[in-house]
């Protein structure tokens, strides 16, 4: 009798975790199909590849350490980006001393309107996943989380929000620096080898400071930016200090950093990212 019970009870597990595996794998199939539709949006006002190069007379507007950043990046004699695809990997924690959780991400910007969707996968636990999808557009941010892609556990918007997507997008040019050259960033110099650029977009703006190599490599960001505490948010010290290069495409590229929040009882580095992929204005960016 007791062999028979423990039969049921294992036939009922595999049931449990079979209806499990495929309810998460509908879950996972209605958000890519949500991600697709949020990036042939943000990517409808593009009809054609650009043509312009950019030239020196593009960087003169622009403080020194900015210009040698753009020369270093390779981005002088090459058409302005469009828009970019690009795949990381890495880690995330949401509190110190917690363990990281390893993640694979894509993700898809527009330069000129500013706008980006990020797409994630993070593994909690064997067979354990959590899928979350991160918004910029029309001025606007979004945060969404959903636990193996079945359920909402968060769904972050209000001005915060917005502040804080404006400010990574801000940050992310570093993977395609000409965006610095648009109207919605202006620059004011600091000394040689930093720089403040100011973010308008939206009615949203937000400061962040830019600190170069003599080289001209970008070595970190700097800024305040709104940090979730669950019901609440707090205006913290944020920075994306980067500690390695690659090239793509003919750029020069940071392709490791972390995220960094400068609190009052310490430094709490919260993800850690490596840039695998990155793609400029090719066909399949306009068909996701």
């Amino acid at each position: 009798m007791k062999v028979i019970f423990l039969l049921i009870a294992f036939l009922v597990f595999i049931l449990l975790i079979a209806s499990l595996l495929l309810a998460a794998k509908i879950g996972q199939r209605g958000m890519n199909q949500m991600l697709r539709n949020e990036v042939q949006l943000m990517f409808k006002h593009i009809e054609s590849l650009p043509t312009e190069l950019i030239t020196e007379a593009d960087l003169a507007k622009l403080p020194e350490a900015v210009q040698r950043w753009l020369r270093r990046a390779g981005v002088v004699g090459k058409p302005r980006v469009n828009c970019v695809r690009l795949k990381q990997r890495g880690r995330f924690r949401q509190k110190p001393g917690q363990a990281w959780m390893p993640f694979e991400a894509e993700e898809y910007f527009s330069s000129d309107p500013p706008a980006f969707v990020w797409s994630v996968s993070m593994r909690a636990a064997p067979l354990f996943s959590v899928k979350g999808r991160d918004l910029y557009s029309e001025g606007r941010g979004n945060m969404l989380i959903r636990p193996l892609g079945l359920f909402t556990a968060a769904d972050a918007r209000g001005p915060e929000i917005d502040q804080g997507a404006l400010t990574r997008f801000l940050n992310e040019i570093m993977w395609f620096p000409d965006a610095a050259l648009n109207d919605y960033v202006v620059w004011e110099a600091i000394d040689d080898d930093a720089a403040r650029a100011t973010m308008t977009y939206g009615g949203v703006s937000a400061s962040a400071v830019f600190h170069f190599s003599a080289s001209g490599d970008l070595v970190t960001m700097v800024a305040e930016r709104y940090r979730s505490l669950g019901d609440s948010f707090s205006l913290d010290t944020w920075s994306t200090p980067i500690s390695a290069y690659g090239e793509f495409q003919g750029r020069r590229l940071p392709v490791q950093g972390e995220g960094v929040w400068h609190l009052a009882d310490g430094d709490f580095a919260y993800i850690r990212i490596e840039l695998l992929e990155i793609e400029y204005d090719v066909a399949e960016v306009y068909s996701v």
